[in-house]
């Protein structure tokens, strides 16, 4: 097959130059063959294709490694892995749209509750916590990663009942524009938590306090978006106000729970709570 050098593979493929390098360089389009002493790149007619489904692809604001694992798949496997990202394009345009309509609501003096919230008492108990700033959701799920492959290199035992599951407390919001900080929390055996804690040097021991705390059940984690989960806040502190409920300082926070009977098909269900104090 006849090779084209970069400035005609570009035109013909509508990518500039500049993307094609990047995709170079990032594993996505690899030129087939690179000149030793020029460093030219060249491509083949065989690769339009590829190239204009990537460019078509950014057109949907892929993420670039999604776009990689995606070209890795076979064609079934790659059709479906694009309508799920849609599926959740549309799922938090949906999201976003909800919000819009609530701080609509809000300029113009009307308190909406979006949401059914419930309440339930929180006993005391000894938490193994990962805490840090993060910027934006990217760095978010990678410290929920990072805490996740920490418990997992060693057992740790369930704390059963409600006060049991892990959770994460979102101190101050995260986003690009706002850096957490964001914790971890692992319940563990109060018993058993000094010599936990010795297990993990990477991770600190507390107390958190007893306390009642007000929530909305969202379901399967995976599945809720930031937009959500701001509107969910929103709700939340609409509905203190309504019940004239004064938020504490422990910080709102997601439940994580697991299945049961254990589905590793899907992620844990969540909730979103924020304590309050005694009245």
């Amino acid at each position: 097959m006849s090779e084209m050098n970069i400035g005609e593979f570009a035109s013909r493929s509508r990518l500039s130059p500049k993307a094609l390098r990047l995709y170079d360089e990032l594993g996505l389009l690899k030129p087939v063959r690179v000149d030793d002493s020029s460093g030219y790149r060249f491509y083949v007619a065989d690769q339009l294709e590829q190239a204009r489904l990537v460019a078509a692809l950014r057109q949907l604001q892929m993420p670039l490694a999604e776009i990689k694992a995606i070209l890795a798949l076979e064609p079934p496997a790659a059709a479906r892995a694009v309508a799920e990202y849609w599926d959740g394009v549309e799922s938090e345009h949906s999201a976003r749209r909800r919000l819009a309509a609530f701080l609509v609501d809000r300029i113009n003096g009307k308190r909406s509750i979006m949401y059914e919230v419930s309440t339930r008492e929180m006993p005391s108990r000894s938490v193994l916590c990962l805490r840090r700033n993060v910027t934006g959701w990217g760095q978010a799920w990678d410290l929920g990663k990072e805490f996740v492959g920490i418990l997992r290199s060693r057992p740790v035992p369930r704390v059963q009942g409600p006060a049991g599951p892990a959770f994460c407390i979102y101190w101050s919001q995260v986003s690009e524009d706002s850096d957490g900080p964001l914790e971890w929390c692992r319940p563990v055996p109060d018993d058993l938590a000094e010599q936990l804690a010795d297990q993990f040097p990477e991770l600190t021991l507390r107390t958190e306090p007893a306390h009642r705390e007000g929530f909305v059940s969202l379901g399967q984690a995976t599945q809720v978006s930031p937009a959500q989960w701001q509107l969910v806040s929103e709700s939340l502190q609409a509905w203190a106000e309504r019940e004239r409920i004064r938020p504490s300082d422990l910080g709102m926070r997601i439940n994580y729970r697991a299945t049961d009977p254990p589905d590793e098909t899907r992620g844990p269900d969540c909730d979103f709570a924020v304590p309050f104090e005694a009245a």
